[in-house]
């Protein structure tokens, strides 16, 4: 068994949406004690938000590559393996998957990509041959040095977590499997998903999480004060209009934005269950938003301190080892 997850590079500094999907790969790895691939898709983000300078005549995938490295660094500090992970640019690692790419272009017509992603005359061709490139990470045939210490590595399952939104890739992918993988692999090479809930954003559920928006998230650059600024503002509520309303009905959970964020960050499931019960009867220590809101802060300005921490102390060298093409030390 491995693990694939991925990344696409869009801003500098990854927000904690982006984390969940890392942070639960981080406890597979751990508990099952195996190799992690992780993609980083700068193509990906070049040929869906990449732009052409006229005045320098030319396009700007450089910077989809440098924010790859940023990125890289983030998820670093998430505490992988560095003898069991390697992360990887497609831009430099293309030529290891090309051969699969190009069996999983041939297995896929235009019409199946086009119902699975909508694509529209519009699209440029990048776009519609970018899901092969999602794929081939899903085949261990397309790791040939990274997994080599693995004997018969070609017959290895593959575990993605991934968030939910990416399920269309996976679904394309298990349809075609059976043609990528060899007859004698035990899943016919489809591989398995873990998906991680949507993270709502500040704002609730109409809200987007968006790096353009520095106040829809909080970002693992965020000090405690603009931790603490931002719940406090902008974190919206499901408590009640007035205090009297919040004493006889309770919060609504499934609004409050704070909340939600503790049934991912928490740790501690009975405190948890306590700040569901009286926050959702309006009784004791956790009555009101105020009370919820602070517990939160606490718990995400400890998160974000920590993972500075871990980064801070990466350089570039560091970067250059984590995506060295190498075997990978096999499964524990």
């Amino acid at each position: 068994l491995y693990l694939y997850t991925g990344r696409g590079p869009s801003s500098a500094a990854m927000h904690l949406g982006h984390l969940v999907p890392f942070l639960m790969t981080q406890w597979l790895q751990e508990a099952l004690g195996v190799p992690l691939v992780v993609q980083m898709t700068d193509d990906e983000k070049f040929l869906w938000k990449g732009e052409y300078d006229e005045a320098a005549g030319a396009y700007d995938l450089d910077r989809f590559r440098a924010l790859t490295r940023e990125n890289a660094k983030d998820i670093i500090a998430c505490g992988f393996d560095p003898e069991r992970t390697f992360i990887f640019s497609d831009c430099e690692y293309m030529g290891h998957m090309y051969p699969n790419v190009c069996r999983i272009w041939k297995s896929i017509t235009y019409n199946t990509a086009r119902a699975a992603f909508g694509f529209e005359g519009s699209s440029n061709v990048g776009q519609s041959a970018f899901p092969a490139i999602q794929a081939a990470p899903s085949f261990p045939s397309s790791f040939p040095i990274p997994l080599s210490k693995t004997p018969r590595s070609d017959h290895m399952a593959c575990l993605i977590p991934c968030a939910i939104d990416q399920d269309p890739y996976f679904r394309v992918t298990r349809d075609i499997a059976h043609k990528i993988a060899p007859k004698t692999h035990p899943l016919r090479g489809k591989p398995a998903l873990v998906h991680s809930k949507f993270f709502p954003p500040l704002q609730g559920a109409l809200g987007k999480m968006s790096a353009s928006n520095t106040d829809s998230a909080i970002f693992l650059t965020d000090s405690d004060d603009e931790i603490k600024r931002k719940i406090t503002t902008h974190a919206f509520s499901g408590g009640r209009e007035t205090a009297k309303l919040q004493r006889e009905l309770g919060a609504d959970l499934e609004l409050d934005v704070s909340f939600q964020w503790l049934r991912f960050f928490l740790e501690d499931d009975d405190e948890l269950a306590l700040i569901e019960r009286e926050y959702g009867s309006g009784t004791g220590e956790y009555w009101n938003t105020a009370a919820v809101k602070t517990r939160l802060i606490v718990e995400l300005q400890k998160l974000v301190k920590e993972h500075k921490k871990r980064r801070d102390v990466l350089t570039d060298a560091d970067v250059d080892k984590w995506m060295a093409v190498r075997a990978l030390a096999p499964a524990a």
